[in-house]
């Protein structure tokens, strides 16, 4: 196994001490975990002022950017225009999103090459070309590649995921952002964030028998809600944090999206340093271990959490129980031994069809041997599987290995289909027969999200998030009802049998073991690379910089949309059918605001064009504006904008000649990357001024040639019938912005930045 980036480790390492001293002065007061990494991370060097959680704005030096192949597309196609030879930070795609599960691991594998072979060869030549590190398709999903190969204690990652967090398991502050942050970063220049605000979860006592770290963070979802950790950094601390392993600890981070944190972590421990020399890395412990006083929170703030963290939450493992959480969200919490009566009282179909295991969230060998050994109980306690059962291992080391151990053959023996090393279902990439039906039924797995739709597209589908373990022995049941610690099963001799306590090690006794890991190291000098993407590619498309401002005011904009309430990036840009589609940005174009309602007809996709009086869909509409050489606005409630951290939902509007976007407030990711794309993000002063505007409204927006921060702007408002409505509308942009939006896009400075050097 290579090991990666140990200079760039020393160097952060070798810093680090005066780092948190620098900080811990600033501060005045002992530092948590989370605030150490934080602090030292500065783009600006050592800390010289305090920062206030939840609102001040701050930049920072993230140590290496992770990307997947459906959001890598676009991330590196805007990378392509900074003009820069090689990433300024290390960086990896892996190919893990576009296979789709159907019939078996190799099988879908090979379907997979044939279907994305360009995308695959685009990622592959890009990434040799400007010393980015590959991983091919089947070598496993992004964030176990990532904990096995990349995570270390101490650092900072960004990712183009928003499971990119699995990294806390290891001890690093590691943010799922959008393509464009990930871009700015592999650029050169600094990642903003607004300081977060911080959640101490204690455990205390220790997990046994049917409970794991899965359940922990189904525990701590029940508690928090969906929308509980916005804004927070969640630091797990206690003597049940350091008796667990680092990869139940990444299933506890990962999971940590569903509560919206930003991200998850746990000061660096003995069964850290135990996972890196399992894979490899004895280098990383070594050097780890010689500031290990500064990868822990300081002395006292542990034992008096209250002081430091804006929230405390307190778990007692010994007491947890086994949860399932679910359907349809991944906060409903409900007890194993609860899972009866509210079964009954919700109507859920009780059967289970399908238990689905492994996914970036618990493919690790520890969950595998676990599962493997209530799979070994079938035969010998005369017991027949009463579902169907899936397994999808993590990465190709460990699928490599629990196939070795004989996990794989066990699992065979029960019914088991084995999947690629790749998200699968977990995304939604799940061929499942007879899901077009959308019959209702239940389906119990060990991934992470459960909305509806989300693993088959049937909305009827009702499923229930769990550990490995317990969706194995419920898969074994086929009862949704059934509690592994209290109840019998009848087996094939009609006798009452019950399944012993799962047990599985925490890292393979003979080391993990690989034939081929699926790593593409990047060409030394990636000057005569050229990258590969076909001209008549309906994939892929090379994109254009954007235009730079005219220098003047701009006038007789016509309304594309005026949306009317909620108005998610989803809204804005659909997945689904459209994932295809992430590399190629007219094609992709053409969901542009499909999902949207229109404030005048209350309809989808459906708007009127100014230019024939018809109504039609909104990007044939735009088009049409584009064609005729005319710009357009588009309208919008509160909140615009918010979900996924989507760059395509402002490269869209953008590419199709959408000049500005006006609402009464956006959700910030969304607003930053419309700032980015040289677009004018604005919003009313009144928010009363939404009902001024008019279906036929030819619009002007001016102080444009004064444009500065906090300087409001005036729009004009021309109705059909001759009379106008004049409003003042408001902005954020700081004066690197407003140079963003003179130049076109920001990375049209970037790319001017590096020609100048």
């Amino acid at each position: 196994m290579a090991l990666f980036d140990l200079d760039m480790m020393q160097s952060l390492y070798a810093k680090l001490g005066e780092r948190v001293e620098a900080a811990r002065k600033v501060v005045g007061r002992p530092l948590t975990y989370t605030e150490k990494i934080l602090y030292a991370h500065l783009t600006q060097g050592d800390a010289t002022t305090v920062y206030e959680r939840g609102k001040s704005y701050v930049d920072f030096g993230p140590d290496r950017v992770a990307m997947q192949d459906a959001t890598a597309q676009m991330a590196l196609l805007q990378f392509m225009q900074a003009g820069r030879p090689k990433v300024a930070v290390p960086s990896t795609v892996h190919c893990d999103h576009l296979i789709t599960a159907q019939v078996g691991s190799s099988e879908d594998l090979s379907k997979a090459v044939v279907e994305n072979q360009e995308v695959y060869d685009f990622l592959s030549s890009v990434s040799n070309k400007y010393g980015i590190g590959f991983w091919k398709p089947g070598a496993g999903i992004i964030h176990q590649v990532v904990l096995e190969n990349y995570a270390f204690p101490g650092g900072m990652m960004i990712g183009t995921d928003s499971h990119t967090v699995n990294a806390g398991g290891l001890g690093m502050i590691a943010i799922g952002v959008g393509g464009a942050d990930a871009c700015d970063v592999m650029a050169g220049l600094p990642w903003e964030l607004k300081f977060p605000k911080l959640i101490g979860v204690k455990l205390t006592g220790k997990l046994s028998g049917w409970t794991s770290p899965k359940d922990v963070i189904l525990k701590v979802a029940g508690i928090l809600t969906v929308k509980g950790g916005t804004g927070a950094i969640v630091e797990y601390f206690g003597e049940g944090a350091t008796s667990m392993s680092c990869t139940g600890k990444g299933t506890i981070c990962n999971m940590g999206a569903e509560i919206g944190a930003t991200t998850s972590t746990f000061a660096y421990d003995e069964s850290m340093e135990r996972y890196l020399r399992s894979t490899g890395r004895d280098a990383v412990a070594d050097i780890a271990n010689t500031v290990k006083e500064h990868l822990t929170a300081d002395a006292g703030v542990y034992a008096e959490p209250e002081k430091y963290f804006d929230q405390v939450i307190e778990i007692n493992l010994s007491e947890l129980e086994p949860h399932l959480n679910g359907p349809f969200t991944p906060d409903l919490a409900t007890p194993i031994s609860k899972m009866k009566e509210a079964a009954l009282a919700n109507g859920w179909p009780t059967k289970i069809e399908v238990g689905l295991i492994g996914s970036c969230t618990n493919s690790s060998y520890e969950d595998i041997a676990r599962s493997a050994s209530l799979a070994r109980q079938v035969a010998a306690k005369h017991l027949k599987t009463k579902a169907e059962f899936t397994i999808t291992p993590g990465s190709e080391q460990v699928r490599y290995t629990v196939e070795r151990d004989g996990f794989l053959a066990t699992f065979d023996e029960i019914g088991g289909k084995v999947f690629a090393n790749a998200c699968g279902p977990c995304i939604g990439m799940w061929a499942r027969v007879g899901a077009e039906k959308q019959e209702r039924n239940t389906i119990v797995h060990s991934f992470n999200r459960n909305f509806a739709k989300r693993a088959d597209g049937n909305p009827n589908t009702l499923a229930f998030v769990g550990s490995p373990e317990l969706v194995t022995a419920l898969a074994i049941a086929g009862d949704l009802t059934f509690n592994p610690l209290t109840d019998t099963l009848i087996n094939e001799l009609g006798e009452e049998v019950r399944l012993d306590d799962p047990s599985g090690d925490e890292l393979p006794p003979r080391g993990f073991d690989v034939e081929d890991a699926g790593y593409q190291a990047p060409a030394e000098d990636g000057s005569g690379i050229s990258v590969a993407v076909s001209p008549t590619s309906n994939r892929l498309q090379l994109l254009d910089p954007f235009a730079a401002w005219e220098g003047t005011d701009l006038k007789g904009l016509k309304v594309l949309i005026k949306a009317k309430g909620k108005c998610t990036t989803d809204h804005i840009s659909m997945a689904g059918p459209w994932l295809k589609y992430r590399g190629h940005l007219d094609n992709i174009s053409n969901n542009l605001l499909i999902g949207a309602v229109n404030f005048f007809n209350e309809k989808t996709d459906n708007v009127k064009n100014q230019l024939t009086g018809e109504y039609g869909p909104v990007p044939a509409t735009q088009r049409a504006y584009k064609a005729a050489g005319i710009g357009s606005i588009v309208v919008g409630d509160e909140n615009y904008g918010e979900g996924s951290s989507r760059e395509h939902a402002a490269m869209e509007p953008r590419h199709l000649g959408v000049r500005a976007v006006l609402v009464k407030s956006f959700a910030r990711i969304h607003e930053t990357n419309l700032k980015k794309q040289g677009m004018l993000a604005l919003t009313f002063a009144d928010k009363a001024d939404y009902d001024k505007i008019q279906e036929d409204d030819s619009v002007d927006i001016l102080g444009l040639t004064e444009f500065a921060p906090g300087k409001s702007l005036t729009l004009v408002f021309n109705h059909a019938d001759g009379t106008k409505d004049e409003v003042v509308v408001n902005h954020t942009y700081n004066d690197q912005q407003i140079e963003w939006f003179k130049a076109g896009a920001a990375l049209n400075i970037i790319r001017a930045q590096v020609a100048g050097n």
